[in-house]
């Protein structure tokens, strides 16, 4: 998840605290002399079309300060949304919900566990959300109820042998061998899954497979499950002044909490709507950031997105983009071939995953990168490279797809880049050296030679499969 030319600090554990999340923004910032542009503590209340928007593209903001309450009408050359998808909160209407008379919260209202104590709660939703408040709830309420309809798919953060699950399985060889056997696939990992616990036998198995909805990661609610602190429950049909009723039948009473994880509704208030609307979740932006009908391109929506996948290296990669084309360095396709483009992905949404709200916006964590650096001139040329870094190569073709791998070349290439990949996995694993082992460890090095020679052959073999020029 890190900036593509600022490495995490090596000292920050693998999985960061949101605390150290914030300060490596801060750090970030600090770094490129940021914080001087920024102006905290201020409202946007409009953004429209500038009078003489078809000749200049410009954009007339209306600002509040939230200190004062004074408001000012600004014009900018361009202007990017950076907001996400997170615009305002999903409340379902579930029969009897408004007579219940213990507490309702929806997932964006919880901050601690303090006052759940000893509660009996219901949680509706078993998103990535519904599955950490259940986690954290169980700990100190009485029994905690979740409440799914189609059941999930649960990943674990922590991989085999201990490693960062993104960072072993997120590369560009495995994605070449999903993108091309997706069903074999998709039956290997749910055997794995089924390795850690029996979905079917804990209740959560879905009806649907694994790559078909995005993925719940959670390490600790199997645990939570098996010692009844989280009880998983079917759809809920019906709510009384003091119970709910589940589509099978059973009813819970003296409940206390109702816990609403049931997502957001997507959308831009403060955005014409005639420039970019949400309908039913979807919206109409080639590569999830271009309006496609604008006169001037002077404006992009970032991180639109849901990836399976870090979400920050693909809003860098379309402010890179957006940035080169406000200045001219970049144009983007002909009209048809942006909405052909938004076509195209709209049809494999629909094929690929389950229809839901909260599947609108769904992008594949490697493929949509590169898009992106295609556009913006930085994706790198593997097969060239081969021939004169073959270690970095095989690094960035078997090896995790950081976004180090887009500053390789072109317009804002770091010369860090490479040093920063072939040590990304010292820098990942560092944290965890926190005692001095005696035992010698017998590492995959010490046969390097004969391993390097297979994966050249492997490579040459796989190399026109899966990348192209």
């Amino acid at each position: 998840m890190c900036y593509s030319d600022f490495s995490i600090p090596t000292e920050f554990p693998i999985f960061m605290h949101n605390k150290l999340v914030l300060q490596y923004f801060h750090l970030y910032a600090k770094q490129f002399g940021l914080m001087k542009h920024i102006r905290f503590q201020h409202e946007i209340l409009s953004v429209r079309k500038h009078a003489n928007f078809a000749d200049t593209g410009q954009w007339d903001l209306s600002v509040r300060n939230k200190v004062t309450g004074m408001t000012e009408d600004l014009v900018y050359d361009a202007v990017l949304v950076c907001t996400g998808h997170h615009a305002e909160v999903h409340k379902p209407t579930f029969p009897g919900l408004d007579r219940f008379k213990g507490k309702v919260i929806h997932s964006h209202d919880f901050k601690s566990t303090a006052g759940y104590e000893d509660k009996r709660i219901v949680i509706v939703g078993i998103g990535n959300s519904g599955g950490d408040a259940a986690v954290e709830l169980s700990r100190v309420a009485s029994q905690v109820y979740l409440s799914t309809r189609r059941g999930t798919w649960i990943l674990n953060r922590v991989a085999d042998h201990g490693l960062p699950v993104d960072m072993l399985n997120i590369n560009r060889f495995l994605n070449s061998i999903v993108g091309r056997f997706p069903s074999l696939v998709s039956s290997y990992a749910e055997s794995q899954l089924n390795k850690k616990f029996d979905h079917e036998l804990y209740s959560l198995k879905p009806n649907h497979r694994v790559f078909s909805q995005h993925p719940m990661v959670n390490d600790d609610l199997p645990n939570r499950i098996i010692c009844w602190s989280v009880v998983v429950k079917p759809n809920v049909t019906e709510f009384t002044e003091s119970g709910v009723k589940f589509d099978d039948g059973t009813f819970e009473d003296n409940i206390d909490v109702v816990f609403l994880a049931t997502g957001y509704v997507f959308g831009f208030p403060f955005l014409d709507k005639n420039v970019v609307e949400v309908k039913n979740n979807e919206i109409e932006l080639f590569k999830y950031a271009f309006p496609p009908n604008l006169e001037k391109p002077t404006l992009a929506v970032i991180g639109f997105i849901q990836p399976i996948g870090a979400i920050m290296p693909i809003c860098e990669l379309q402010c890179r983009l957006a940035t080169r084309l406000f200045k001219g360095d970049v144009q983007l396709p002909p009209q048809s071939e942006m909405w052909r483009d938004i076509k195209d992905k709209k049809e494999k949404m629909s094929r690929v995953y389950v229809k839901s709200q909260r599947h609108t916006i769904q992008v594949d964590f490697i493929p949509f990168l590169d898009e992106l650096a295609k556009l913006n001139g930085c994706m790198p040329n593997f097969k060239k490279m081969f021939f004169r870094d073959p270690v970095l190569t095989l690094k960035c073709i078997f090896g995790p797809c950081t976004p180090y791998q887009y500053r390789l070349e072109g317009p804002g290439a770091w010369k860090g880049a490479r040093k920063a990949i072939l040590t990304q996995w010292d820098r990942t694993l560092a944290p965890l050296k926190t005692r001095s082992m005696k035992l010698e460890v017998k590492r995959s090095q010490k046969g390097f030679v004969v391993f390097f020679m297979c994966v050249v052959a492997i490579f040459i073999i796989f190399l026109s499969m899966f990348i192209k020029d």
